[in-house]
């Protein structure tokens, strides 16, 4: 896990400024977008702390009795923050936005910006390439070495969608024929209605094909002498699925 965070300059200052505070009975706060890490970065800092999410006010208020040292996740959605008592505690907050900047300021004695991966290249790279090793074995795929730049890097919602097409593009390239025809045939067995479905489901293999082939071929001359069609049908095909 460590090596999970220190890849970047930003977080290892996180890690620094939380380790100078480590024994002190402190309350710090951790706030940046969904999904960046912010609460595996609190459960390596601090891995034997109870953890519990501010999603309900009742538990935190508990665990606050319990418990000299306490993280709490998804602060923000706490109903009242003003009511927590952080005296004599170490506590560990994450949070996906501020909201009262007031109340955090009162009851945090330090407050972290994490940034969100699109801001850390270094960790964007490393995490892809866990989860490329992660979706192969989950996926039951044979270990070899994929050549991280074709794989793509969807960081719109930070780990959550690059995870997302890393485990679709793995799969996408391991399916083989019948892998194909059985994701086909239950498509058309649950959407298959209406009175036209022959032509309309076509574009399901028709355009594919026609993208494929001339991504590969890159001339429409060449790839109708491919697929055995004159060049004015495949040029109908082209304009009937809108293909660029």
């Amino acid at each position: 896990m460590e090596q999970f965070f220190t890849k970047s300059e930003q977080i290892q200052n996180i890690i620094k400024g939380f380790n100078l505070t480590k024994t002190l009975f402190v309350s710090s706060i951790i706030i940046g977008e969904a999904n960046i890490g912010k609460k595996s970065l609190a459960r390596y800092l601090f891995p034997y702390s109870h953890l519990v999410s501010g999603r309900n006010q009742q538990e935190v208020e508990a665990a606050l009795e319990e418990y000299d040292e306490l993280i709490i996740t998804d602060f923000e959605k706490l109903n009242n923050q003003e009511s927590l008592d952080f005296d004599n505690k170490r506590i560990i907050a994450t949070a996906n936005f501020i909201g009262n900047y007031t109340t955090i300021d009162n009851l945090f004695a330090f407050i972290y910006t994490m940034p969100s991966l699109k801001e850390r290249h270094e960790d964007a790279l490393y995490i892809k390439e866990y989860f490329i090793k992660e979706a192969q074995h989950d996926l039951l795929l044979e270990e070899k070495d994929f050549n991280l730049s074709k794989v793509p890097m969807d960081l719109s919602t930070n780990s959550k969608s690059l995870k997302k097409v890393i485990y679709e593009h793995l799969m996408i390239h391991s399916m083989d024929k019948q892998s194909i025809e059985e994701a086909v045939y239950t498509y058309l067995l649950e959407h298959m209605e209406g009175n036209n479905a022959y032509k309309e489901y076509l574009e399901l293999y028709e355009k594919p094909l026609i993208e494929a082939g001339l991504k590969k071929y890159g001339s429409q001359l060449q790839l109708s002498q491919v697929l055995g069609i004159n060049r004015n049908t495949l040029r109908k095909k082209i304009h009937e699925h809108a293909i660029d």
